[in-house]
């Protein structure tokens, strides 16, 4: 378990010696909690010391790398149970499963529609991460021949759900510079495909009936010299496995029990649509590393795509978009202007909304900290003054010459008030970013 600042400073010389760059040790202390310096900085530090200090600042749960480059996933080392407490770190890998015993035209149609699997929403990229490849008929070449069909379609990181340990070292043998995440599907065999992906330098999930022989398991790998380990969550009633994601990371956070600091995984097999995307949007809350999905259809990836988008922003640094002036449309002098806030939310719905009118205008977008615009508004980030500001140093005045701006219906409150201070003239647009198609089409030039 972390060691607070004061334990840390119960455990160095207490000298004030200043070599570390701080002025006392206590400071060095409370900054080592933090993680923010290295206890290299101490010289004064013995070795019994050390050893006791770099066991109290592992991780957790521990980090898995899968992938390698732009498309490495990274799971685990999270720190808290809730997110406001501090925030989450790595989203949960939403990976979709591929059989190997599909007919060529079969996969390669599934394939198109994995890497079809993208969006943009709030101004980010989201899509799925992994390709899992099952080897559903036990075969070592059919399983092989598979393999090469999707390193060939798609460019994300693999989970290798293999049927035996020699298939996995033929694998390997293909992919293992790739850094895929091999699977061991019984627990009889995790001894075997420990030793293969030791010798590749991979990461392993594995499955276990409870959490008693996931905690046997990992401590019997660590006495190998093997601990980039993943825990699959066995399938069972969904209130079980939520039950055992949570007793996992509370544990590891909570009673410093490292046997189970490890990243989890859950795979969602059931066949019935509706049932899968409700299983796997508690999985994503609670607490799956990686999410395995057997759906491709873009109506049941996109709302978990974007339920972890929410669940893992920051809660203390909401989606932003930079303050600026953005013309929509083929713009001129006589474009109408409109002001909204820069949380990411609110501008991107009052953009399409914009788009949809197609009606060109200039898209004024304040910095309100990313609040919402009567969050803004209550916070004074977004009253009559700033507003004002905002026009004078962005110079609108010589990009529009009608000099008339539209502000959000929920704040027509500070409409006179914003006239006085900026001599413009001031048009309240409507509460809901949906009423702005209609309210432009209406608005008259200049």
């Amino acid at each position: 378990m972390a060691l607070s600042g004061l334990d840390i400073y119960k455990l160095l010389p207490k000298t004030n010696c200043k070599k570390c760059g701080f002025q006392t040790c206590l400071a060095f202390a409370m900054q080592l909690a933090k993680k923010a310096v290295s206890l290299d900085k101490c010289p004064s530090v013995g070795e019994s010391v050390r050893l006791k200090l770099e066991e109290a600042s592992l991780p957790a749960i521990r980090l898995v790398e899968i992938g390698t480059g732009d498309k490495r996933v990274a799971i685990g080392q999270e720190t808290v149970l809730f997110r406001h407490e501090e925030k989450f770190y790595h989203p949960t890998a939403v990976g979709l499963m591929v059989e190997d015993d599909l007919a060529a035209a079969e996969s390669d149609r599934t394939l198109e529609q994995v890497k079809a699997l993208k969006f943009e929403r709030v101004g980010q990229q989201i899509g799925v991460d992994l390709v899992a490849l099952h080897n559903k008929s036990g075969k070592t070449e059919r399983f092989v021949e598979q393999l090469k069909r999707v390193r060939a379609a798609v460019s994300l990181p693999l989970v290798l759900m293999v049927s035996s340990a020699e298939t996995l070292k033929a694998a390997l043998g293909l992919c293992a510079s790739e850094r895929p995440l091999a699977y061991c599907p019984k627990a009889a065999d995790l001894e075997a495909f420990i030793a293969v992906c030791k010798e590749f330098r991979v990461p392993l999930a594995f499955r276990a009936s409870c959490l008693e022989e996931f905690s046997a398991a990992t401590q019997k790998a660590a006495q190998a010299g093997f601990t980039d380990l993943v825990l699959d969550i066995p399938e069972n009633t969904t209130t079980e496995r939520l039950w055992q994601l949570t007793q996992i990371r509370r544990l590891s956070l909570k009673k410093g029990e490292r046997s189970l600091g490890f990243p989890t995984m859950v795979v969602v097999n059931t066949t019935v649509e509706s049932e899968a995307v409700c299983q796997a949007a508690a999985y994503i809350a609670k607490y799956a590393s990686i999410l395995l999905l057997r759906t491709t259809k873009p109506e049941h990836v996109l709302p978990l795509l974007t339920l972890r988008q929410n669940i893992f922003t920051d809660p203390q640094k909401p989606l932003q978009v930079e303050p600026n002036v953005y013309p929509v449309g083929a713009v001129s002098q006589d474009s109408p202007l409109l002001v909204t806030t820069n949380f990411s939310l609110t501008y991107y719905t009052v953009l399409g909304e914009i788009e949809s009118s197609r009606r060109p205008c200039y898209l004024l977008c304040m910095d309100t900290e990313g609040m919402s615009v009567l969050t803004a508004w209550a916070a004074e980030k977004f009253g009559a003054e700033q507003v004002a500001d905002t026009l004078t140093k962005f110079k609108l005045a010589d990009t529009v010459r009608h000099k008339s701006i539209v502000i959000p219906g929920y704040v027509a409150m500070m409409s006179g008030d914003l006239e006085d201070k900026s001599g413009w003239r001031v048009l309240v647009g409507p509460r809901e970013a949906s009423g702005l198609p209609a309210f432009l089409k209406n608005l008259p030039e200049g």
